[in-house]
């Protein structure tokens, strides 16, 4: 026999059951206020993490003899319903009962009676939500870790195709010295690599229990917490109640990888903007992913890499949120803390939309008849090379040729100068002087001086580990081949 009652409450009724303080007051809450507190309608999506970590705990009661196996059968089918209602859409969230948590537990008394009402034995609001919030970031990192591997993998299979192509260097925006266009690429992986690191780094204190602290103190019944924590598969219980039910570094944290995952695409942003203006012409970004002018129709904006870059102020902005948030609250719970979630639930819908879209951009999309990928980006190889060749990006070169012919570096880098003013006066490249014109400044100079001042002999004379030398980017590509397959 189970414990559902023969004429089941009222919407209403539940509205001001669920509100376990209501005997203490006199008159009811302001509409004003009611609405001002509530958090239902954007911590919903905790729903799954709420009835999973509910489901958690009522085997657990049960388990301890804190409550009957009829009740914990009968909370097993009513949250069983209430998930297919949420899923369907059916399921009636009412501002009345505040939050996602008592939304579900109101309903889950509705369908089972009294059963509903014991599941909350042991627990507050204050652990529950902490809970909530953690099992539900669990799931969104692991999401994330899958888009950085997917952004990752866009870049290595452009790298893959443009090894040999010659792109200038820059420092200060300056043309420095000549790199492999892959291996330019190659440092994006490196960035997103650590990110994903990061993120996995941040699961581990994320993946921790606070539920079975309560309100703040613990509780008197005779909870077993790590069973819990391996049903929900956590790696260990919070060991501080105070701290359990009003630590929120966690999110902090994640904000904070976040925070840096979004500086690295909005460095890449920007590299792609720069490369992509007609003074550039490095490279050409699928039409899918641009927008044109109102007024000038000759335009091809790139709108993604732009907005990306703007949306990397709007994530880093709830980084300091979110520790502005924390900086002045004492022991233990307080309800500054709602405001964690709509900062951190924006941090991830904002990431994960800025990865999906940033692996299609960059990889392109597979074609449905042949599965090649298609799109993505246009490498102008030309253009970087005429680029290179414009600011004596082998100059470095030259003064290494000289070192290696006995002469110290510091006299190396004035003879190279001298040789620079030259071709600067005379409208040409290093490798276009004479070589009678080079042996005016130093005589140890020689005719194989024109393969150290080639472009390609200043890649492969950079043939050690980290280096761009082709052999070695290829090595790297390998690496990351390698990583991402394992990953």
């Amino acid at each position: 026999m189970t414990s559902v009652p023969a004429t089941p409450p009222s919407n209403d009724q539940l509205a001001t059951k669920a509100q376990a303080w209501s005997a203490l007051f006199s008159e009811p809450m302001s509409e004003l206020v009611k609405r001002y507190t509530s958090s239902v309608f954007f911590d919903r999506r905790l729903w799954q993490a709420d009835i999973a970590g509910s489901l958690a705990h009522a085997e657990m009661l049960a388990a301890q003899g804190i409550i009957g196996a009829q009740d914990h059968a009968d909370i097993q089918r009513g949250m069983a319903t209430i998930a297919r209602e949420i899923e369907s859409g059916e399921f009636e969230w009412q501002l009345d009962l505040e939050d996602v948590h008592l939304n579900i537990e109101a309903r889950l008394t509705q369908l089972v009676g009294d059963a509903g009402k014991r599941l909350h034995t042991g627990r507050s609001r204050n652990d529950q939500v902490a809970t909530d919030v953690r099992l539900w970031l669990r799931g969104e990192i692991d999401l994330i870790a899958g888009l950085l591997a997917d952004v990752q993998r866009a870049l290595v299979e452009v790298a893959e195709r443009n090894v040999e192509v010659i792109l200038p260097g820059f420092t200060h925006l300056q043309v420095a010295q000549p790199v492999s266009f892959a291996h330019h690429l190659l440092a994006y992986v490196e960035m997103f690599a650590r990110d994903a690191e990061r993120m996995q780094d941040v699961r581990r204190r994320v993946n921790v229990l606070p539920l079975g602290s309560a309100a703040l103190a613990g509780t008197t019944y005779p909870l077993d917490r790590e069973r819990v924590a391996r049903t929900l598969g956590m790696e260990g219980v919070c060991q501080n109640s105070l701290d359990a039910v009003s630590d929120r570094d966690f999110a902090i944290e994640f904000t904070a990888a976040a925070s840096l995952v979004m500086v690295h695409v909005s460095r890449l942003s920007e590299e792609l903007i720069v490369w992509m203006s007609q003074n550039f012409g490095f490279i050409r970004i699928a039409d899918r992913f641009t927008t044109g002018s109102s007024i000038m129709p000759q335009k091809k904006n790139p709108d993604v890499p732009e907005l990306a870059r703007g949306k990397t102020g709007r994530v880093v902005g709830h980084l300091m949120a979110l520790i502005t948030l924390m900086k002045g609250q004492p022991l233990a719970y307080n309800k500054d803390n709602q405001e964690d979630k709509e900062p951190l639930f924006d941090t991830v819908d904002t990431l994960k939309d800025t990865l999906r879209i940033f692996a299609e951009m960059i990889g392109g999309q597979p074609n449905p008849a042949t599965g090649a990928k298609e799109g993505g980006i246009t490498v102008n190889a030309d253009a970087m090379r005429a680029a290179a060749l414009k600011g004596y990006a082998t100059a470095t070169d030259l003064a290494d040729y000289l070192v290696k012919k006995g002469l110290p570096f510091r006299d190396a880098h004035e003879t190279v100068a001298h040789a620079v003013r030259a071709a600067v006066e005379r409208g040409v490249d290093l490798a276009e002087l004479p070589l009678q014109t080079l042996q005016g400044f130093h005589p140890a100079i020689e005719a194989d001086v024109f393969e150290a001042l080639s472009l390609e002999g200043s890649l492969n004379a950079r043939n050690t580990l980290g280096g761009t030398a082709p052999a070695q980017v290829r090595a790297q590509l390998a690496r990351h081949r390698a990583r991402l397959a394992e990953g």
